[in-house]
């Protein structure tokens, strides 16, 4: 219906068009029937919130969290009805986490505003009127011509129109988009070329035809209609006409172009679009917990009003002579008043559910991501780059990995390329010294001496320097640089940047050979064959794409003749070949895989005058079409891409990172399955696993490769389950191509995942993008629902990156898509290890402990509410004073649980990583198990009935225990219980604590200095603003008491003696192998006493106890009394991490 009203009003366009026109210089059609398209203004908007939605949209958004809604409920129904407690218990807290979320969330969505502001206000220049008049960027509207100068970023996706280079070319770079740094080219059509000055521009009458806006970077279908002497000319436009938003122009003076999208219409503002909400397994137990305690919580409140009416059906109990009904009170309803009681239980009750929780867990996880940041050995100095978070909200999972899927490029392996052999016409070459010598013959030419080249050798290198997208940089750079340029065999005039490294490493070897790339200017290619000058006219470009593996340039020779070049998978030009030396070729390809090398194999086509017209006229058509223009160019370039001459294949080395096969192994010992997904061919993949010790050599590798038909793949797989079912005692490892994974999963998905889950190591090769995903979510869904990793570096891996649990960018040579998508980023593969086995494991104990801490106390806290029901006839008094109720979660325990859950470290990092096993020990939620929280739950509710009736056996008996003859009332009582459970909570987590540093001390011991000193004043001191101060000289009173202090002292040892013996039985009796680890690094370094109270400076205060126990027991060794952390590391020798700086030197202990 509103959207109904809107079109009515012409605020909603009733049907949008597929396509925009766009009349350039917004010259509008004088005549006829002409509708104007509403289009976005240039403002961008990357905030979430405005000064008058703030308030209820961020009010909204908190309440949608159940523990925020459940609060609010409670004090609410505390307004409405006579409940125990005031709604300030309730609403403080409530009001407190509310407050704090939403200044977080305002002062990061004020950064927002002020960061968009300065984007929409920077200045432009545009033409309007016949003349370039400056404005702000918003003002832009599609329609009109933008002037952007040299290293300007441009304000809009603009058609390029014209520059001041001949044939209307610029260079651009897209690093603020994706990452890539190499210089990319675009064009002008010939028609607006020309228009370089204001006054030609204002004079061009043109209209551009486009499909709506899309967030895809690399996609763009219009075409352009020129008007020129009552003449409409139509041109194509692609990609490689659109300047995109964020871009930025390099190497031209300026340039013009038209807006087509404008503000949120942009690309880039398209591509702002939110991932997947990704949530951690702690989050979701901690939800279940949730929901476990609220039913406890109903429970108890449930039982509370069913007993007060059994209690009540005495006619003494239900109106004592003390405490007479009113008339009002006997004529209600009986369903009314049970309904009033529950709620007033409820509320009595409700800090069993802590809300708090969320705050300081929302605290742990943004504070806590600091230090990866901080992390020195996630630094890599070579490149300048740290590692970054881009989450925080799932800190913990890096602690839970089970897989890991990888990408191999880039990822595994350095992205640098280096041009080793080649095959040409059935030969295998080496380059030697910059000459290419047949495979089998030394380089024994004399220096200085250019050997001739065959004509199949000549023509092939010629393909190779003129089919690719090479850019060359002619900036004249210092002496220093142009030695290393020289020593590199590229000359200090010019430098190739190329999107694709394969690219670069071969016109770059080709050029060391004596064919030379010389440049492009849109039109013609230069090459220099042994300084012999020849230059081609480019006619098309075939473009890359990932469903044909291959791309193409047609040329046209200096002798006139149409020739066709194509470069690409072997897969995807073999089958096309019509003649040469297919056979040879292809062993040679496959003897190139075998060593590691990435293979492209390259051919051509001759052309006759009349089937370039053909193909000309076919190339045009389809990419002038509006509608399904990249199925009919891929037609067009099926048709075109066909009975092809091989020329020859290309053998390029891509190094290994450092340190990935140590990396893979500690993984492996971590119980962590590696995964590598790639689109390299078989036998490449297959090397390089050897190589990077994926696959070991002793391993029985199986393969899935190259299967037709669905029953040949079942079948291949029945026997792949056989041989792992029959050699049950060797390791398996496992080769799966792309299109038999594809007809794996189509009939035989369970068969499929069986072998998988039998094989440690699984690669897959031939991978498209979204076949990486499918295969991540394949893992991900299954029955035992583990957690998933992905990393890679490039585009082609951001669909598995967002598809795993946690996914992690590599900052590559293949643009920054990976590292923008992912939840962390990485300078090299290596730093995994220490990311996963030594952050992961830390988060994870943190975080968990924290959360069953938080219960624990919570039930602590309640439970004695709960039972002083049972004394005081479920009257629904409070045992508690108000303020107390409020600033327990609040100020008493929440410090030390969040300092706690910062710093906490069981063992050390070096230990950490030279025993990656202790990684499985934290595996499958293993502290959050069912288990474990009803161990925390159980002991929560022990110790809360040791707190009660501890503290009414020792006092209840004896009411006039001060000096003055008084007795103790019941806030006394509640106020001993209250003591008593603050400081064993605080102890508690003292003994969980294993890493002691000055801020644990500080907010330990300062918690419990700062109960006391607060009650001290707030029970010592006649406040004015309080309507009543039950509490006045009651702490001052109890402290006075011996007995109470007694009580106190005798009541604490109670609860926590039993926990230090199970404690030291469970560690001598069925220690965990991280309990192993500790109990090695205690005698390697420090004694077993001081392990437990070291401080961070001086003598330890058990030091001279320890002694003279060890002296007793005859262990005394001077040498055990101090670290040796200086030993060699077995993994990684340089560990600078903050993380490894203990307090406790061997100076201290």
């Amino acid at each position: 219906m509103l959207r109904w009203i809107r079109q009515q009003l012409g605020f909603d366009p009733p049907h949008q068009s597929e396509t925009r026109t766009v009349y350039i210089a917004n010259r509008f059609p004088e005549h006829g029937h002409y509708v104007p398209q509403k289009f976005a203004d240039n403002r961008i908007i990357s905030s979430k919130y405005t000064v008058w939605n703030f308030v209820p949209k961020n009010l909204f958004e908190q309440f949608r969290r159940i523990a925020n809604f459940y609060f609010l409920i409670i004090f609410l129904v505390q307004l409405m009805i006579d409940t125990p407690t005031s709604p300030i218990t309730s609403g403080l807290p409530l009001f407190f986490v509310i407050t704090v979320t939403a200044i977080k969330q305002g002062y990061e969505d004020w950064l927002r505003h002020k960061a968009d502001n300065e984007v929409n206000g920077a200045p432009v220049y545009v033409v309007r009127s016949g003349s370039l008049v400056q404005t702000k960027s918003k003002n832009i509207r599609v329609g009109d011509i933008v002037r952007v100068a040299k290293d300007e970023t441009f304000p809009a996706d603009l058609v390029l129109l014209s520059s001041d280079r001949e044939g209307g070319t610029c260079h651009i770079t897209t690093a603020s988009l994706d990452g890539e740094t190499n210089l990319k080219t675009h064009f002008a059509v010939p028609e607006t070329a020309v228009a370089q000055s204001v006054s030609r521009l204002e004079a061009l009458v043109a209209i551009i035809e486009c499909q709506q806006p899309e967030a895809d970077l690399y996609r763009f279908i219009g075409r352009i209609t020129v008007t020129q002497q009552e003449e409409e000319i139509v041109r194509p436009l692609g990609s490689e006409n659109l300047l995109l938003r964020g871009a930025r122009l390099k190497n031209t003076k300026e340039i013009f172009g038209v807006a087509v999208y404008t503000g949120m219409e942009a690309k880039m503002a398209l591509n702002y679009k939110c991932k997947s909400q990704k949530r951690s397994a702690v989050e979701k137990s901690m939800n279940t917990f949730l929901l476990i305690y609220l039913g406890i919580l109903l429970f108890e409140a449930i039982l509370s009003t069913i007993l007060k009416y059994a209690w009540q059906a005495e006619s003494k109990w239900d109106e004592p002579w003390y405490n007479q009904k009113t008339e009002q009170d006997r004529n209600s309803s009986k369903i009314l008043r049970f309904i009033s009681d529950f709620l007033a239980f409820l509320v009595l009750y409700n800090f069993i559910i802590p809300i708090s929780l969320y705050v300081t867990v929302e605290m742990q996880k943004f504070l806590g991501s600091f230090f990866i940041g901080w992390d020195l050995d996630l630094y890599h100095e070579e490149t300048d780059q740290k590692a970054q978070v881009n989450t925080s909200d799932l800190n913990e999972e890096l602690g839970q990995v089970e897989y890991v899927f990888t990408d191999k490029t880039g990822t595994l392996t350095e992205n640098e390329m280096q041009f080793r052999e080649c095959s040409i016409n059935g030969i295998k070459y080496h380059e030697i010294n910059g000459k290419l010598v047949p495979e089998g013959t030394t380089d024994d030419y004399p220096d200085g001496y250019l050997p001739r080249l065959s004509g199949e050798e000549e023509l092939f290198l010629k393909a190779v320097s003129l089919c690719h997208t090479v850019q060359i940089s002619y900036d004249q750079t210092d002496g220093l640089e142009d030695s290393f340029r020289h020593a590199n065999g590229i000359s200090s005039q010019m430098e190739y940047y190329a999107s694709s490294p394969d690219e670069k490493a071969l016109v770059e070897a080709t050029k060391r050979i004596g064919v030379t790339f010389a440049g492009s200017n849109g039109e013609n290619m230069e090459i220099k064959t042994f300084g012999r000058s020849e230059k081609y006219k480019l006619l098309h470009v075939l473009e890359f794409d990932a469903n044909r593996r291959r791309m193409s340039v047609i040329l046209q020779t200096p002798s006139g003749e149409k020739v066709l070049f194509t470069k690409g998978a072997e897969s995807s030009i073999l089958p096309f070949i019509r003649s040469g030396e297919i056979e040879k070729t292809r062993v040679h390809v496959d003897e190139f895989a075998l060593k590691g090398l990435r293979t492209l194999v390259v051919a051509c086509r001759h052309f006759t005058p009349e089937e370039y017209q053909e193909v000309d006229r076919r190339l045009q058509e389809a990419r002038t079409a509006l509608q399904q223009r990249e199925e009919r160019l891929a037609e067009v370039f099926s048709f075109i891409e066909k009975d092809l001459e091989l020329l020859g294949a290309t053998g390029v080395e891509d190094k290994l990172q450092e340190k990935v096969q140590e990396t893979i192994e500690s993984l492996r010992l971590a119980g962590i399955k590696v995964w590598v997904l790639t689109g390299d061919k078989h036998e490449t993949a297959v090397s390089v696993s050897l190589s990077c010790g994926h696959f070991h050599r002793t391993m029985n590798i199986l393969e899935l490769v190259q299967q037709k038909s669905d029953n040949e793949c079942a079948e291949q797989l029945r026997r792949l389950a056989r041989r792992i079912k029959d050699d049950h005692v060797i390791q398996h490892g496992l080769v799966v191509d792309g299109a038999s994974l594809s007809l794996a999963l189509r009939e035989h998905e369970k068969l499929f995942m069986d072998i998988c889950r039998n094989c440690p190591a699984v690669l897959c090769c031939r991978m498209a993008p979204l076949q990486k995903a499918k295969v991540v979510r394949l893992i991900k869904t299954s029955p035992e629902k583990p957690i998933t990793l992905a990393i890679g570096d490039g585009a082609n891996d951001v669909s598995m990156i967002q598809e795993a649990h946690v996914g992690i960018g590599i900052m590559g040579k293949e643009g920054r898509q990976a590292v923008r998508n992912s939840d962390y980023a990485i300078a090299r593969f290596r730093f995994l290890s220490k990311l996963l086995l030594v952050h992961g494991h830390f988060y994870y104990i943190r975080i968990a402990n924290l959360v069953q801490y938080f219960f624990y106390k919570n039930v602590c806290f309640i439970t004695p509410q709960f039972l002083y029901q049972f004394v005081c006839l479920f009257s629904q008094q409070t045992l508690y004073d108000s303020v107390y109720l409020t600033l327990y979660n609040i100020s008493f325990t929440s410090l030390p649980i969040l300092v706690y859950s910062l710093f906490e470290q069981l063992v050390h990092p070096h230990v950490l990583q030279s025993k990656p096993a202790l990684y499985r020990d934290i595996s499958k939620n293993s502290l959050l198990s069912f288990k474990s929280f009803l161990y925390w739950t159980l002991l929560g509710f022990s110790h809360a009935l040791v707190f009660f009736f501890g503290s009414y056996l020792l006092m209840g008996e004896d009411t006039s225990l001060m000096g003055n003859g008084k007795m103790f009332g019941n806030w006394t009582f509640g106020t001993l219980v209250f003591t008593v459970m603050v400081i064993t909570v605080t102890l508690k987590l003292a003994l969980e604590t294993h890493f002691w540093t000055w801020m644990n001390h500080f907010v330990t011991w300062g918690s419990i200095a700062f109960y006391f000193i607060f009650s001290l004043f707030y029970g010592g001191i006649i406040w004015p603003f309080l309507h009543a101060q039950d509490m006045y000289f009651v702490f001052v009173q109890l402290l006075s008491s011996g007995s109470a202090w007694f009580a106190i002292i005798i009541i604490v040892i109670i609860c926590l003696f039993p926990d230090v013996i199970k404690k030291v039985l469970y560690r001598h009796v069925q220690p965990t192998s991280t309990q192993k680890a500790q109990h090695t690094e205690t005698h390697k370094g420090i004694s077993c006493l001081d392990a437990m109270c070291c401080f961070s400076d001086g003598e330890t205060a058990c030091a001279p106890v320890g002694r003279l126990m060890e002296r007793m027991m005859g262990r005394c060794n001077p040498s055990r009394l101090r670290r040796l952390w200086s030993d060699p590391d077995p993994f990684n020798s340089n560990d600078r991490s903050i993380l490894t700086l203990s307090p406790m030197e061997a100076t201290s202990c």
